[in-house]
């Protein structure tokens, strides 16, 4: 019998965990001023800050989102690009992590170039394969400055099994694609979590090039 007479877990309350709202956390990576903290900015408050300063060590932002009717808090964790101050942090960063997003600046080809480097550095961390991970192109409103064309990038997504969106944090118009990049993740990582007996590892998504989707309610919508 239950001490003090109190009634013994039913079925019922083995479910609790799942009613309460999920936490996702998504990690932003790249070289320094490809627009990672814009990114964020846009994302969690809907706006392009006038004036941000180097990130030194990690920092986070959070938006609560609903999806099929559940809220589910996304976190976005936004580091240093720059080592000196990312050394003491890094693996606090990495630990737990649900999703990457690895950002390079269009205008600057050694950007993308560097992108096998934090790769390396993701896997190097061991950041399950399951795990999602897309490739953003930031800055795509300057486009008489754009050093990588899309075809490039596409094929570097392609090899390394990620969905490419290019976009802009700086353009309002670009707003909803800044949303679609998290908002897929996020879609993404409810579906692996209500289907732990499928294997997704076998039906990865294939790159592609994503461009605002502007609906007649305004609203924007999965794209995944």
């Amino acid at each position: 019998a239950a001490a003090g007479g109190g009634r013994p877990p039913g079925p019922e309350s083995s479910l609790e965990p799942y009613v309460q709202t999920r936490i996702f956390k998504i990690i932003v990576i790249g070289d320094s001023n490809v627009g990672k903290t814009c990114l964020t900015f846009r994302f969690c408050g809907g706006t392009f800050p006038d004036k941000t300063e180097a990130t030194i060590g990690v920092d986070f932002r959070e938006k609560t989102v609903e999806i099929e009717g559940e809220r589910i808090k996304v976190q976005v964790w936004d580091t240093a690009g720059q080592e000196r101050f990312r050394k003491s942090m890094v693996e606090h960063y990495y630990r737990n992590v649900h999703a990457v997003v690895f950002v390079y600046d269009v205008t600057k080809m050694t950007s993308f170039t560097n992108l096998k480097m934090w790769i390396e550095e993701c896997n190097g961390h061991a950041v399950p394969p399951l795990v999602p991970r897309v490739l953003v192109g930031n800055k795509c409103d300057l486009k008489d400055l754009i050093q990588v064309p899309s075809s490039m990038a596409l094929k570097f997504a392609d090899a390394h099994n990620m969905l490419l969106f290019e976009t802009s944090a700086k353009d309002p118009q670009e707003s909803q694609n800044v949303d679609a990049i998290f908002m897929c993740l996020a879609c993404r990582l409810k579906a692996q979590r209500s289907l732990l007996c499928r294997d997704l590892e076998g039906r990865p998504g294939q790159p592609r090039r994503l461009e605002p989707a502007h609906s007649a309610t305004g609203k924007s919508s999965c794209p995944c």
